[in-house]
């Protein structure tokens, strides 16, 4: 039987998990660039609402290192499967009560207050959604497959911004922008039960995978996995955070930044934008499966470096190109971001776990990928509104440039992992 096909189950387990996670996170992205300011911040400063919208954004990230040594823990003392149920849960919760929240007009600061409690949940689940979904793929995958079964959890991210970014695209044709701001935000938030629920029935219905079985049955696991890691392990954390910052820098500055820079500083009206980001979403699974097939044919290293070498040079054109005021230049500039995007971001499934021992493995990459998510992702709208108002746009993409050769440097000089 194919490969792909006996392993239907999990790898459909893998790549809705984290279709969920990425709708989830994309859409409080999309609503913290389009509303999150004036509804949950006074509104004496526009500039100001925006920073602290963002500033939500920010925070599930470092939240989502804190999850990943607490699921880390679990995920290499008891199962992948379990673990993977529980952060499912914590994620799905924390996004649908985020529709229910008060405003600022109608509770004052309770409403901000809840908000960060909320996107702290959201990132301590999302902490342990990635590494459990690459792992029971790749622990999984048959000799030679391990890039394309590891791209399976990639494309989840694909899926989940299509499926977020389509539904807001839909809200915003659908509503006036006073529906939208009053209502229609929260049904993004309100769907995400639905995805979750099918995440849940998928996971519940597979089982644990070969790598943890066999490496439970060697040896009893860890008592602190966490202490293990960092006493035996660090250089190759390092080289794993270093390796993920590119293809977070990239994701956030073409979906999050982008869009909230092309509708309140270029002019552009918002469904116009999300359909260009839409379209070029495609581009973004394309080079994830280009990724795979082509890490498993060479190697995962060799694909990584060449996606961390492309992020930096896109990020010399990624500014002029944004504020072209052409927008088969910007979907041009898009399209090309997030095909790049899928080449440093596609072999991390089938990279990461190869930088740690089992017996530590869920706790290590889940550590280096979030812990590479806040430099790459937390600070890239950040890094960019400021160049952009320090230098004007075309010195919005110079953090993609510094990204992608952070990314570099860690592919090439990650430690090989003693047998």
């Amino acid at each position: 039987m194919h490969p792909l096909k006996q392993h239907a189950r999990v790898l459909t387990a893998s790549l809705v998990g984290t279709a969920v996670e990425f709708y989830d996170f994309y859409i409080y992205a999309t609503a913290a660039a389009l509303v999150i300011g004036p509804l949950f911040f006074p509104s004496e400063s526009e500039t100001a609402q925006t920073l602290l919208a963002f500033m939500t954004f920010g925070l599930a990230f470092f939240a989502r290192p804190v999850g990943a040594v607490a699921f880390g823990h679990f995920g290499d003392r008891i199962g992948r499967k379990s673990t993977l149920v529980a952060s499912l849960m914590l994620m799905g919760t924390s996004t649908l009560l985020i529709a229910f929240l008060p405003t600022y007009a109608m509770a004052g600061w309770i409403a901000p207050a809840l908000l960060c409690l909320l996107r702290f949940g959201q990132g301590f689940g999302l902490g342990g959604e990635w590494g459990g979904a690459a792992l029971l793929a790749v622990e999984n995958a048959p000799n030679g497959w391990e890039a394309r079964f590891g791209s399976a959890p990639q494309l989840g991210a694909p899926v989940g911004f299509f499926f977020a970014n389509g539904l807001f695209l839909l809200l915003g044709l659908c509503l006036s922008d006073e529906d939208f701001a009053s209502w229609g935000w929260r049904v993004p938030f309100l769907a995400s039960a639905v995805l979750v629920g099918v995440g849940l029935w998928v996971r519940l219905k597979i089982g644990e995978t070969p790598s943890f079985r066999d490496a439970m049955e060697k040896a009893p696991p860890p008592q602190v996995p966490i202490k293990r890691l960092l006493r035996d392990h660090t250089p190759a954390v390092l080289a794993g955070i270093a390796g993920v910052v590119a293809c977070f820098a990239v994701f956030y500055l073409a979906t999050t930044f982008a869009l909230s820079f092309a509708t309140t500083k270029l002019g552009y009206a918002k469904q116009e934008f999300l359909g260009i980001q839409l379209g070029a979403n495609a581009f973004f699974a394309l080079g994830i499966l280009a990724a795979g097939y082509w890490a498993d044919k060479a190697s995962v290293q060799r694909v990584l470096a060449a996606g961390a070498a492309l992020t930096a040079v896109i990020g010399l054109f990624f500014g002029s190109g944004l504020g072209s005021g052409s927008l088969p230049v910007v979907f041009a500039t898009l399209a090309g971001s997030l095909f790049v995007m899928g080449l440093a971001y596609g072999p991390l499934g089938a990279w990461l776990p190869t930088l740690f021992p089992v017996s530590v493995r869920y706790t290590g990459i889940s550590l280096a990928f979030n812990i590479g998510g806040i430099i790459g992702g937390a600070l890239a709208p950040f890094a960019a509104a400021w160049a952009a108002s320090v230098g004007g746009t075309a010195y919005v993409g110079l953090f993609l440039t510094l990204a992608g050769a952070t990314t570099l440097v860690g592919v090439l000089f990650a430690p090989k992992l003693r047998a």
